[in-house]
């Protein structure tokens, strides 16, 4: 399935139906009287987070969705039935952002969640509705109130506990690979990952969701190479893991490129916790990685891991590191307190 993260979809909430007028015609009744129902209300368009979407490729094919109208009403004080509610299923992690992709209409975090983002119109009266005592006989209907329609922009953010940053061809790919059941492409040229891809960790009988991101070079965030359109999906990680390649002159310039563009992009994206790890150890010599450590640790200001996905070495180093700061977040976030009883 190919992965979409971004969708533009023009919605419109049913119309009312229309009130009704009618009197009542009935043999030896000589004063029936109205009764001309109302009109049903409109549909709403609704969106709703489900279990089992990751992706938002369903609004490539379909990018108009209308709710149903309502009935109209119908003599002998019959009402109008209510339109039918449109339903868009999108996958956690979704926003939902007016045409103009800035402003927030909705943000889905948990599975279950359902937003009226598209209100339905409100059935017109009957004229049995404008009856009074000195109005014996209304002729006179309300019509239905139009609905609401615009255009909205999905746009899917993965919930994942952990993030991978990194250069093109940093083994973040090999490192998913070797942590998780995830299967993700792995070959010796740049940009070989070209969407976001998922993995589940499982670390001393813990698990996280761990997200390998589409490499950054030297101006992503001005759209050089696949830009930093996949920056968003770190957003929501708790803990970024910034793999630099030990095969590189200068691991300290590789990781000052990373850090340039995560500023440049914003969203508080430089400010999260960093874990910083040189990577393919198992490809250079001692002397090497001590050289290669010493220009890292100049330019973090921390020591870094060394690690090889493809042997092994410092991967189980890494990912409890990963586990302390996951922990340690999913523990600052307070939890409601319950409201104490009164009679």
């Amino acid at each position: 399935m190919k992965f979409l993260d971004e969708a533009k979809v023009y919605i419109q909430s049913g119309a009312g139906g229309n009130g009704c007028v009618s009197f009542r015609r009935e043999k030896f009744i000589e004063f029936g009287g109205p009764n001309g129902g109302d009109g049903g209300r409109g549909g709403d368009v609704v969106v709703e987070a489900v279990n089992g979407l990751n992706t938002l490729i369903d609004y490539r094919y379909q990018q108009h969705f209308k709710a149903k109208r309502g009935g109209h009403g119908m003599g002998k004080d019959r009402h109008g039935a209510n339109g039918t509610n449109a339903v868009l299923k999108v996958p956690v992690g979704t926003q939902v952002y007016e045409e103009d992709g800035e402003t927030l209409l909705a943000d889905f975090t948990e599975v279950g969640q359902r937003v009226a983002i598209a209100r339905g119109g409100n059935g017109g009266f009957g004229n049995t509705h404008f009856k009074t005592s000195t109005n014996r006989a209304p002729r006179h209907a309300n019509p239905g109130q139009p609905g609401e329609e615009l255009t909205i922009r999905l746009r899917l953010k993965l919930i994942a506990d952990a993030g991978l940053v990194g250069l093109p061809n940093a083994g973040k790919s090999t490192f998913l690979a070797a942590v998780s059941a995830a299967k993700p492409k792995i070959a010796d040229y740049p940009f070989t990952t070209l969407h976001p891809q998922l993995g589940v960790v499982r670390i001393d009988q813990r698990e996280f969701v761990l997200a390998d991101l589409p490499g950054l070079i030297e101006g992503a965030h001005e759209g050089t190479g696949l830009g930093d359109r996949f920056l968003g999906h770190t957003e929501r990680c708790n803990v970024l893991l910034h793999l630099v390649n030990g095969t590189v002159d200068d691991a300290g310039d590789a990781y000052r490129t990373i850090r340039t563009e995560l500023e440049s992009y914003g969203q508080g994206l430089a400010d999260k916790p960093e874990i910083v790890a040189l990577t393919k150890a198992d490809a250079v010599t001692d002397e090497a990685i001590k050289e290669q450590s010493a220009k890292l640790t100049s330019a973090c200001g921390k020591v870094p891991l060394v690690l090889s996905a493809h042997s092994g070495t410092g991967v189980q180093e890494a990912l409890r590191a990963l586990l302390k700061v996951i922990d340690a977040a999913r523990e600052g976030v307070q939890q409601p307190k319950e409201a104490a009883w009164q009679p």
